[in-house]
């Protein structure tokens, strides 16, 4: 099912060249993100940005702090300052069912070997509990510290680079090749404080995981710096589907056999997914690729949709997907049906190996045409604002996009057409109020 992503068919003679990166003028009529506001509070690189409510967000990176930010506005709520060194992975957990308080959970990992536990209150609440220091959202207080590293939890020197909830009060760590499941044990009235119990130890890649990400309520889905893809079990964390082990770095050679050169790990690396009902949506390398789960193969790519590596893509309303790449650039595409004027074969993925050719001349028209692409990626918008890689992104239905970077800024991305609307609509308003606008009987 899954070997359209890492290499399971082969390249026909003549497609191996890099297709041309696709380049929009300015004028970009269907891009609506018109107006942007620069918001300044870290002061190194900033890697990850979580959504805590419709209108909140926080904001981590290399600086160790977390920065709590009114997603309409761009106003800095708070500031919240535990950690020494950077920040390796944040995640909002809800409340634990053994914990008295009901308030939202945020977690962060870091590479001071320390992960930290704190309440995400609703802004009028005062977040309190039984034991221990606390990190309220909206005083900046620590909640909880837990040195996970220690004791029963040993984790090598890599650090957590991902994290995952998962059911029955656990999360999944991601620690270069491993996958480590914790489990939460909030403070009871015999417990001093908040605890993370190491419950077991996943070892089925072979290389650094980049991608971890939940897809839906019975799976997660984990992608590799060498492009391998394992879908797991998210209640016993067993290996539903994988693809690796598709190249043999050393293989024999026929001189009969026409070589094609491998992709180097940098283009088959897997950085991110995501899905709607219909499709699965994969950033590899410096392209993107849409999955069909219904006709299960891939119905639309752009190889070179980046000039490097995508860091993260989203799914947008009206068929449109958004991605952002070390370049320095964000991306809105739209999937559009293809005329097919005549068949065009499917792309195969990331390893291109050798293959005889008279194999290749041998394929029969009409299995070209069962596999041609249906659906185009078209480029309909480009984000200039960022001098640096653009690590990841949020997307908010009424208050538009979120980008973070490594030049140490966050970008509001506004529709135009919807702010200019609502200066508008606030301008008669005031109007109204001061008694400066007459309406006509």
């Amino acid at each position: 099912m899954l070997r359209w992503l890492i290499g399971g068919g082969r390249e026909p003679q003549g497609l191996a060249e890099k297709s041309p990166l696709q380049t929009i003028g300015e004028e970009q009529t269907q891009n609506p993100y018109t107006e942007l506001l620069v918001l300044k509070a870290h002061h190194d690189i900033v890697r990850f940005l979580v959504q805590l409510d419709d209108y909140r967000f926080a904001s981590a990176g290399d600086d160790g702090i977390v920065v709590v930010w009114n997603a309409q506005t761009g106003e800095k709520l708070l500031e919240l300052n535990g950690h020494t060194q950077k920040i390796t992975a944040i995640i909002t957990l809800p409340s634990l069912e053994a914990c008295e308080e009901k308030n939202q959970l945020i977690l962060t990992a870091s590479a001071d070997r320390t992960v930290i536990i704190s309440l995400n209150p609703e802004p009028s609440e005062i977040a309190m509990v039984t034991k221990g220091p606390v990190w309220d959202c909206d005083t900046g207080r620590q909640v909880q510290k837990v040195s996970c590293f220690q004791s029963t939890v040993k984790v090598k020197n890599q650090g957590i680079s991902a994290l995952i909830e998962i059911p029955k009060n656990c999360v999944v760590a991601a620690v270069g090749k491993e996958l480590i499941i914790f489990r939460l044990v909030a403070p009871t009235e015999g417990s001093l404080g908040w605890d993370i119990l190491e419950v077991k130890r996943l070892l089925d890649h072979q290389d650094n995981i980049l991608s971890l990400v939940n897809v839906n309520d019975l799976s997660f889905v984990t992608g590799s710096h060498v492009g391998e893809l394992i879908i797991w079990d998210i209640l016993d964390w067993t290996v539903q589907a994988c693809e690796h082990n598709f190249w043999d770095p050393s293989p024999q050679l026929d001189t009969q056999q026409e070589i094609k050169l491998c992709q180097k790990p940098n283009d088959v690396s897997i950085h991110h997914f995501t899905w709607d009902e219909e499709n699965i949506f994969v950033a590899v390398g410096r392209g993107l690729y849409v999955y069909n789960l219904q006709m299960k193969r891939v119905i639309a790519c752009q190889k070179t949709a980046h000039d490097s590596s995508v860091l993260h893509v989203a799914k947008l309303p009206n068929r449109q997907l958004i991605s952002c790449s070390e370049d320095g650039s964000v991306r809105i595409w739209e999937l559009r049906e293809k005329q097919q004027l005549a068949a065009e074969p499917v792309p195969t993925g990331v390893y291109l190996c050798s293959e005889r050719v008279n194999k290749q001349a041998s394929h029969p028209v009409k299995k070209q045409q069962e596999n041609a692409i249906l659906f185009s990626l078209e480029l309909i918008g480009d984000l200039i604002g960022h001098s640096s890689s653009v690590e990841m992104f949020l997307y908010f239905e009424d208050h538009g996009l979120v980008t973070c970077s490594a030049d140490h800024l966050i970008i509001l991305w506004k529709n135009g057409e919807r702010e200019s609307g609502l200066r508008s609509l606030k301008l008669f308003q005031k109007l109204e109020e001061n008694g400066d606008l007459y309406l006509a009987v």
